[in-house]
């Protein structure tokens, strides 16, 4: 009984470590936006949410992007495409963090790795939300469906920001320098994001606390 109890204790844990990533990735742009405004005086929104960079939000900018990260790295899901989806998104995000964009100007060297891998790093996240949180057993609850709905609809949401980004970027952005259209589509992205893992981590539609709780069951991981 006790084994099982440290057992259990472990996986709410898990799934706390889950919840607060979600809550990081759908906090963090408000963040910045706010912290910004009120303490060092930026407009409310600037281009996009990599140029805050160069504002005084720099340090919770990179502190957000390297907490993800090494959760991602850390992830395990339930096999081998699991844990490689995860650890490739941590890549990313840490390459995120650590490979600024530019200010303003032309694109240089680092502001490609940047604007690639951030590219990446969503296409990944949505493709976790859209094929592997939704993975199930052959008997799944109810709510297990519901979830699987929410997980869907935040992976297409992240595909359709970052469709609606590169169209902005290739056909208007030059037409509208200053425009903050960029901001909000990430901000949507990462929104959806968050909420994916707020739902992975049991604050959406949790199974009941009855249900046991086992290894071998795919809901577990919810």
């Amino acid at each position: 009984m006790q084994q099982d109890d440290q057992h259990s204790s472990q996986i709410y844990s898990y799934l706390a470590l889950r919840k607060a990533v979600g809550w990081i990735g759908i906090l963090l742009p408000f963040v910045l936006m706010l912290g910004g405004y009120l303490i060092f005086k930026e407009d409310l929104t600037l281009k996009n949410i990599s140029v805050y960079y160069y504002t005084g939000m720099r340090n919770v900018l990179v502190g957000s992007l390297c907490a993800i990260s090494l959760f991602l790295f850390f992830y395990k899901g339930y096999d081998k495409w699991d844990n490689r989806m995860g650890s490739l998104a941590g890549f990313f995000a840490l390459v995120l963090a650590f490979f600024p964009t530019v200010k303003e100007g032309p694109y240089d060297w680092q502001a490609y790795v940047h604007f690639y891998s951030a590219a990446c790093l969503f296409v990944i996240l949505s493709g976790i939300s859209l094929f592997l949180f939704t993975k199930t057993d052959s008997d799944p609850t109810k709510r297990k469906l519901k979830r699987n709905k929410i997980y869907v609809i935040c992976g297409s949401v992240m595909i359709a920001s970052l469709i609606a980004t590169e169209i902005f970027i290739i056909f208007f952005e030059d037409d509208h320098p200053q425009s903050d259209f960029e901001f909000w589509t990430e901000t949507i992205a990462l929104v959806a994001f968050g909420v994916s893992w707020l739902t992975k981590g049991g604050t959406l539609y949790p199974d009941k606390k009855d249900r046991k709780i086992t290894t071998r069951s795919r809901e577990v991981n919810p």
